[in-house]
């Protein structure tokens, strides 16, 4: 007997064997009356099938821009893509038609935002939302549509899902409308999802659950996942990379666990140590210095270096490549990059 999946499911493309998406010399800005915003300059990274990567950094450093123009939601003008690729099997997105976009955004490549509750439309219900996709991609009728989203919602976990689906976002907790999030991002099995800080408006117990959830769906439909946060303790148990971003440019690259035990980079040193820990009691939390710089006006040279606490005067000429990063005796460390021109004395702070 076939199952709604079963008709709704369109024929799997061949078998891809480089990375899903890899995104090259990404630049975005955006020109404002007190002039150009850049936003993003010169961004590098790439995800396979299966793999989970996370792309760190405070507010303003270009995490969520970065995949908004991946989307290709970004509203142009103000903003605009002066350089770059970002292509998606080996296709680059941004010399695509609009239709072409289109059919790849939801299906091949589908996002999950931070805040479900703006995100979902309040006057309708979940459950004709999640069968919308279904409706305006697969043709679905509205019986069909309907049966899916209560597929979804049981695979997400949503209680009672078949007397729920008539309900309204604000009837929902938070974490179920999170689910629901992710329920839709599922909803035509693409090939990646990239989450915006999706458990950021959670407590940590709920967190918990749809991080899990997250790696479970992941593994089950071996997608690739983009997980942007800037919460270093999300991503621990789920990340196999992590890109460190600092005002629109990655400034470490690195395996999960290689870079939570061996930073190479002081920004990335000071978000770890920006971590409250058990065995620090009593004592002042660590915090870094100075605020993020204006994107309007980045400082010439290394970006961080007002805040910096090893800028020496090269620091403030000269913008440092990613560099490879290798062992004492110059083995390169695979996935390592740094972009600082002292990220050995960094590397071995302990």
């Amino acid at each position: 007997m076939s199952t709604v999946a079963d008709q709704t499911r369109p024929a799997r493309e061949e078998p891809w064997t480089g990375p899903l998406l890899d995104v090259r010399n990404l630049h975005v800005e955006f020109r404002t009356r007190d002039g150009v915003v850049r936003a993003v300059n010169g961004v590098n990274y790439s995800v396979a099938a299966g793999e989970t990567l996370a792309v760190l950094g405070e507010s303003g450093s270009g995490k969520s821009v970065t995949a908004q123009a991946i989307m290709g939601i970004l509203d142009m003008p103000p903003a605009a893509i002066p350089e770059g690729e970002i292509l998606y099997r080996g296709r680059d997105m941004l010399k695509m038609s609009k239709e072409e976009r289109r059919k790849i955004r939801g299906q091949k490549i589908a996002m999950i935002f931070q805040d479900a509750l703006s995100s979902l439309n309040p006057v309708l219900p979940v459950g004709f939302q999640l069968g919308e996709m279904y409706r305006a991609h697969r043709g679905s009728n509205r019986k069909e549509a309907k049966a899916k989203a209560i597929e979804l919602m049981d695979r997400v976990r949503i209680p009672a899902a078949r007397e729920r689906v008539g309900d309204y976002p604000h009837q929902f907790s938070g974490g179920m409308r999170q689910r629901i999030m992710i329920a839709m991002a599922l909803a035509l099995e693409p090939d990646l999802i990239i989450a915006d800080e999706p458990t950021t408006a959670l407590d940590v117990t709920v967190q918990a659950q749809v991080m899990d959830l997250l790696a479970e769906l992941q593994a089950e439909y071996h997608m690739g996942l983009i997980l942007i946060t800037h919460d270093l303790g999300v991503v621990a148990d789920v990340a196999d990379k992590i890109a460190v971003m600092y005002a629109g440019r990655i400034v470490e690259t690195a395996p999960v666990h290689d870079l939570y035990a061996r930073p190479a980079h002081p920004y990335t040193r000071g978000l770890l140590d920006s971590i409250p820990r058990l065995d620090q009691k009593g004592q002042e939390l660590y915090a870094i210095k100075g605020l993020p710089p204006n994107l309007l006006r980045i400082p010439p040279g290394c970006a961080f270096n007002p805040r910096c606490p090893r800028a020496q005067e090269i620091c403030r000429h000269e913008v440092p490549p990613l560099a490879q990063v290798t062992e004492d005796d110059g083995t390169p460390v695979a996935g390592r990059g740094s972009a600082c021109f002292f990220w050995k004395e960094t590397l071995h702070d302990g």
